[in-house]
């Protein structure tokens, strides 16, 4: 099912679904569908059903049990819904299954955050980057739904349409799917240029799961208007900022999409954009709900998806965020001492942000190098250079030499280096 397809649903009662194993029912029961009922809810759709079985494998047919679909069937019927959402990626097969069925349409959680996704995104790069991840999604799907003619191969009527019909999808789709990658490749060498003119500030990405808070930090800190709901993946499109934070001393400050459990991997090509902007930043603030029942969970998915864009990540500090939200003080002091280096805050109070800021400051700081140039005066463009991208600390003169004591990132000093090696240039200290 394509998103104008969903999109025309919006709104619509809709039955959720799951299937646990023995195993995680104990820990997994009461939360299960929280996390699909609020992708649900995003997309447009009102929760008239949940149903969750116990199996120890998924049927290859349903993934749910026969008597379980009979049983879901009866629900649908009973509440009037139209729509039946699965947590789990289901194949083709069990779609097509499903929906012969319950008579109304199944999607499973991939269609859905894509379907989010294609609401959200606002950038050319963004909405290049879903459709893209929707072909690809679609692609395997569309044997499945030519399967009803390969079966009658060769008889009267149907010998040749059906296979015809299919290769002639899976070929328009396929240039689709290459012309959106050749689209991309070009957004990403535009945005490498911009990198580059970038590169003379401190970079610090906001990362965590979806939900957390990351936008009301960026827009306390650097007064911006980014959209701010209390909905999944409500920002899609990376959103990056200055901060002042003090004489020549600037961090720009960019907002990432949140990320969320059970991620699929051909999703990933949607996160190009913060798969970027953290394998460029010099400090990354890893924004946390501490009043969330499962912080420990999001905490460790975030990091294992950290993991997978780019294993050598920059530096990172934790942010609880939420603090007012908790009610038990226990437990807040436990994570204080247990994350001692960490920062406890609530993003709608000012005091907390300021102590956002002075981190950021400290860290920027402790990235700094100090180096020296000696500089004949008349060479304004050399000076030019450094002021630019440096912090100016102290300035001599010795006759006709200047002598410049500076601070700046390893990266900008080594640059400098090499772009004027016909300086005087003492040790970077």
């Amino acid at each position: 099912m394509t998103a104008v397809e969903l999109e025309k649903m919006v709104y619509q009662n809709a039955v959720l679904g799951a299937v646990l194993t023995s195993n995680d029912y104990d820990s997994q029961r009461e939360s299960v569908l929280k996390e699909l009922k609020a992708l649900a809810i995003t997309a447009g759709a009102k929760i008239v059903g949940e149903v969750i079985q116990i199996r120890n494998r998924p049927h290859p047919a349903y993934f749910f049990g026969k008597g379980k679909v009979k049983e879901i069937s009866e629900l649908i019927s009973e509440e009037n819904a139209d729509l039946f959402i699965f947590d789990d990626d289901l194949t083709p097969a069990q779609v097509r299954n499903l929906e012969d069925a319950f008579e109304v349409p199944v999607i499973d959680r991939s269609t859905l955050i894509l379907d989010i996704f294609a609401l959200h995104a606002k950038t050319v790069e963004a909405r290049a980057q879903v459709k893209l991840a929707q072909l690809k999604h679609l692609l395997p799907s569309l044997t499945g739904r030519w399967s009803h003619l390969e079966r009658q191969e060769g008889a009267i009527g149907t010998r040749g349409p059906g296979e015809t019909q299919l290769e002639t999808d899976k070929r328009i789709v396929q240039k689709q799917i290459a012309d959106l990658q050749s689209r991309l490749r070009e957004i990403e060498r535009e945005r490498e240029v911009q990198r580059k003119k970038r590169s003379k500030f401190y970079r610090v990405v906001l990362v965590g799961y979806t939900n957390a808070g990351k936008s009301t930090i960026l827009n306390k800190l650097t007064g911006a208007d980014v959209l701010v709901e209390d909905k999944l993946f409500a920002t899609l499109d990376s959103t990056t900022r200055r901060l002042n934070l003090g004489p020549c001393q600037t961090a720009l400050i960019t907002d990432t999409v949140g990320f969320i459990s059970k991620l699929p991997t051909h999703l990933v090509a949607s996160f190009r954009s913060t798969l970027t902007d953290v394998r460029d930043a010099d400090l990354l603030l890893h924004i946390i709900d501490a009043s969330s029942p499962k912080m420990e969970n999001k905490i460790a998915i975030v990091n294992k998806e950290l993991n997978r864009f780019s294993p050598l990540t920059p530096n990172r500090v934790l942010v609880f965020n939420k603090i007012d939200l908790m009610e038990d003080s226990f437990r807040l002091e436990m994570l204080k001492k247990r994350h001692n280096n960490s920062l406890f805050i609530s993003a709608i109070e000012s005091n907390y942000i300021d102590k956002v800021e002075k981190r950021i400051l400290s860290e920027y700081n402790k990235s700094q190098k100090k180096a020296v140039f000696i500089l004949k005066q008349k060479d304004s463009e050399a000076y030019s250079k450094i002021a630019g991208s440096c912090r100016i600390i102290d300035i001599k003169t010795d006759g006709d030499k200047m002598i410049v004591h500076f601070s700046g990132s390893s990266e900008v000093i080594g640059n400098l280096k090499k772009n004027y090696s016909q300086l005087d240039q003492s040790e970077a200290i």
